[in-house]
């Protein structure tokens, strides 16, 4: 606190005290009061865990960008400081990151996001901070695999090197367009050998809805190899999970990503990939957006940048077409001269 900081408060109190309010009643209060590390323990017991498959996540992203910044401070500090650390949020260095690269602005977006869903859901009474703050623009992610990276990767993928069990996880999403978490979790159970459809549960969904994903011929196959041994209730079963599932393997995944000689692909960006080239076939977006489970048009959207070749294909015709008309321009005769021509 500075001198000038330290006059205004004391000027504040004695204004206070003139005017009758009890200020040691009120600085009382201010130290029963909670602190925000409290707060979100109670949010993430409450609200977070009972109803959210992702509490873990938010609890990660908790300790990285907010613990430090006001964990201990009490509630009713909260004021502008949010706008203050949301925006510096994306100047501090990013984790396992080159020097220099800065933590990205949707990253502080989703903190901001956590900070307002816990002050709305733990305290209600209280004027949420968060209000007013502008989020960043954020830019649609549009990553995905071109055929030249896609044989790389597939030869990568069955090098001797690439454990089976992380070859199977990473061929489902490839070629079903299923979220990561769903694939992790997939259970026989879910699974129609006859149609070869997976129906993931409204209770395990993103969207809160029944889905139904189609196989193909290429995922049939990981299937039907993985049946013949099936000891467990999950179609990917680790015994070092606390899950009794697989997890997502983060350093394989680089490693393998890395034998490949790619850069910047993340596992999401398989989900991305099949969308792309049904895309690129010509496929509407009205049935990618409901082979990927989309909730809304606009997730979707991104996709109507890549259906180029069926447009380019139309406009190649159409020029053609018109092309062609500098071969019917003798026949054409004004009306005058088809008068005197008595036609």
């Amino acid at each position: 606190m500075t001198i000038n900081q330290a006059r205004e408060q004391a000027t504040e109190a004695m204004n206070a005290t003139l005017g009758g309010e009890d200020v040691e009643e009120r600085a009382r209060q201010v130290r029963q009061e909670s602190t925000f590390d409290e707060l979100f323990s109670l949010w993430l017991e409450q609200f977070a865990k009972p109803h959210k498959k992702s509490w873990d996540e938010d609890e990660r992203r908790y300790k990285l960008y907010m613990a430090k910044s006001f964990g201990s401070k009490k509630l009713s500090w909260f004021t502008t400081t949010v706008r203050q650390w949301h925006q510096g949020i994306t100047k501090q260095q990013k984790q396992k990151a080159s020097k220099g690269v800065t933590i990205s602005s949707t990253t502080a977006n989703r903190g901001l996001a956590l900070l307002n869903t816990v002050f709305n859901q733990a305290a209600p009474d209280i004027p949420n901070p968060c209000r007013g703050v502008s989020k960043f623009k954020e830019h649609s992610r549009e990553r995905w695999l071109t055929p030249y990276e896609l044989s790389r990767f597939f030869v990568a993928l069955e090098d001797p090197h690439t454990n089976l069990l992380l070859r199977d996880y990473i061929t489902l999403p490839l070629f079903t367009g299923a979220r990561r978490s769903n694939v992790l979790a997939i259970k026989w159970t879910d699974i129609d050998c006859e149609q070869w459809t997976w129906t993931i549960p409204s209770t395990e969904s993103k969207n809160k809805t029944a889905m139904s994903i189609l196989f193909v011929r290429q995922a049939i196959d990981v299937l039907l190899r993985r049946k013949k041994t099936a000891t467990s209730i999950f179609v990917l079963p680790s015994k070092k999970s606390t899950t009794g599932h697989y997890v997502s393997p983060t350093k394989a995944w680089g490693s393998l990503i890395k034998r490949a000689k790619l850069q910047g692909v993340r596992l999401h960006d398989l989900r991305r990939t099949i969308g792309s080239h049904m895309a690129a076939g010509g496929t509407s977006l009205h049935i990618i957006g409901k082979a990927l489970g989309h909730k809304h048009q606009s997730t979707t959207q991104i996709y109507a940048r890549m259906n180029l070749d069926p447009a380019r294909n139309a406009m190649e015709s159409a020029a053609e077409a018109m092309e062609a008309a500098k071969n019917l321009s003798k026949n054409v005769v004004t009306i005058s001269q088809a008068k005197k021509q008595g036609r």
